[in-house]
């Protein structure tokens, strides 16, 4: 029996019947990027349900120099957990951790594995009056192992931080199977290296997340949102500091919006209601939460009428329910969806810092038509944090494949752009194999050597997640 043989006799052994999957059509979608542009070939899926049946894996694939690619809700859009064409990879699947350990409400801390679906988590939170705050579209999908994997960011970004300032502590099992047990409830601890920092947003490549301590809030007891026209985006960055001078920092949503991402979506989605009388160039969607007493509105009513007068709004519409508030929020969800109805789409997360946006959508709107006549920017986005989607249809009857065979020209410009804004070319989705090798642009050769040192440290036969997030030197 060869060794591959043999290490995938043991594993089987180890995860017992219900832990893996060797037949090609149930392996399928454990190989395919949701979007189809990357669909591998695995030796086998392991779906370990306990954190020593992952170490027990690991620790089989290190004896056999067998590569693991890490695996949570397979959401994601650069490629970071599929496996290469190769077929000489094991997918870690990490679906079957999905117990929440621990929930302590004086710490206001849940201790949660890495297979627990993100939604669940928010519901597991609310049903004892808490807040866990990262919301993203794939919420009722994505797995909280994932979403820390790739240092998740979301649509209260603005007032909690990306998945990073979530966590206060993590489980991890290392490439060669040792479990490195650090999930402390401490919010001061200042031993040394920080070490779960490292596993945060490393894309798999370091380590295994199995667990973690994830931090909750008190919920809101006022919520205010509004959905505001104003002539451009400019006007969104100078209502901004002024909102949240108004609101006692209590912005918790700040999104804006194109038109056209608008116009794609009533066109497409007929449950869509538009609450403005007019159509506008740009659309605010603001959420502001405190706690109680009755002074949010009011603020929010001036703030706004201060803006009114000022040219910064031409038209607002406050949620007066919970249900107009999902309405709301649904718009901004709808944006994602309906863009599917019009074509090819090239897709870009980028971000800048927060005042220069203007100028980037000005640059890029203009580089991208200059490229592609007719074409149709579909900017929108996590303003409030300087998140950009910077998405671009293709132009009405193109053919749409080679359209899309464009991306890489296309994305090279808006890159270009921000490198001089001194922005990032992935602000949520990552890096994973899709931007590996554009992110030697971006990085110097300083932060390059030192990610390679640090990946060489923790994954010294180099098995965790090969190919991914790190270009080659």
């Amino acid at each position: 029996m060869s060794d591959i043989a043999t290490a995938l006799r043991d594993i089987k052994q180890v995860l017992g019947p219900r832990g893996w999957i060797d037949d090609p059509q149930d392996m399928a979608p454990y190989l395919a990027e949701a979007r189809g542009r990357f669909v591998g070939v695995a030796l086998l899926v392991a779906r370990p349900e306990t954190t020593a049946e992952v170490a027990a894996v690991m620790a089989i694939c290190h004896r056999h120099r067998i590569p693991v690619v890490p695996q949570g809700g397979n959401t994601g859009l650069v490629g970071g957990s599929i496996p290469y064409e190769a077929g000489n990879e094991l997918v870690l699947s990490l679906g079957r951790l999905k117990r929440i350990r621990a929930i302590d409400t004086t710490d206001d801390t849940m201790t949660v594995e890495a297979g627990c679906i993100l939604a669940d988590l928010q519901r597991a939170a609310a049903e004892i009056d808490r807040l866990f705050p990262l919301s993203l579209g794939a919420e009722g999908s994505c797995q909280i192992g994932g979403n820390l994997a790739t240092n998740a960011g979301g649509t209260m970004t603005i007032a909690y931080g990306n998945a990073r300032e979530l966590v206060l502590g993590l489980e991890v099992v290392l490439a060669d199977g040792r479990i490195w047990n650090g999930l402390r409830r401490l919010h001061k601890d200042n031993t040394g290296y920080d070490l779960k920092h490292l596993f945060i947003g490393s894309e798999g490549t370091l380590g295994v997340i199995t667990a973690a301590v994830v931090r909750m809030f008190p919920r809101p007891r006022q919520v205010e949102t509004i959905l505001a026209a104003i002539p451009d985006p400019t006007a969104a960055i100078t209502l901004l500091p002024r909102l949240r001078a108004a609101t006692g920092d209590a912005l918790t949503g700040y999104e804006l919006m194109a038109r056209i991402a608008l116009d794609f979506a009533y066109a497409h989605l007929p449950d869509l209601i538009d609450p403005l009388s007019e159509p506008a160039p740009w659309y605010l969607l603001i959420e502001a939460g405190s706690g109680p007493g009755d002074g949010l509105r009011p603020a929010m009513e001036n703030a706004l009428a201060a803006a009114f007068d000022d040219g910064l709004v031409q038209d607002a519409a406050f949620a007066e329910s919970e249900a107009q508030r999902a309405q709301l929020w649904r718009l901004r969800e709808a944006i994602v969806e309906a863009q599917k109805f019009e074509g090819g789409s090239i897709k870009n997360d980028i971000s800048v810092p927060i005042s220069v946006i203007p100028e980037f959508l000005e640059r890029a709107i203009a580089a991208v038509t200059d490229a592609i006549p007719g074409c149709r920017p579909v900017p929108f986005g996590h303003v409030g944090d300087g998140n950009i989607h910077f998405n671009i249809s293709q132009p009405v009857g193109a053919e749409r494949t080679a359209y899309l065979a464009r991306w890489d020209e296309v994305t090279h410009r808006i890159h270009d752009i921000i490198v001089s804004l001194e922005g990032s070319i992935s602000a949520e989705h990552g890096v994973g194999r899709f931007k590996r090798e554009e992110l030697s642009r971006f990085k110097s050769p300083v932060e390059l050597d030192l990610m390679r040192r640090i990946k060489t440290a923790f994954d010294p036969e180099g098995l965790l997640n090969q190919g991914k997030l790190i270009p080659e030197p």
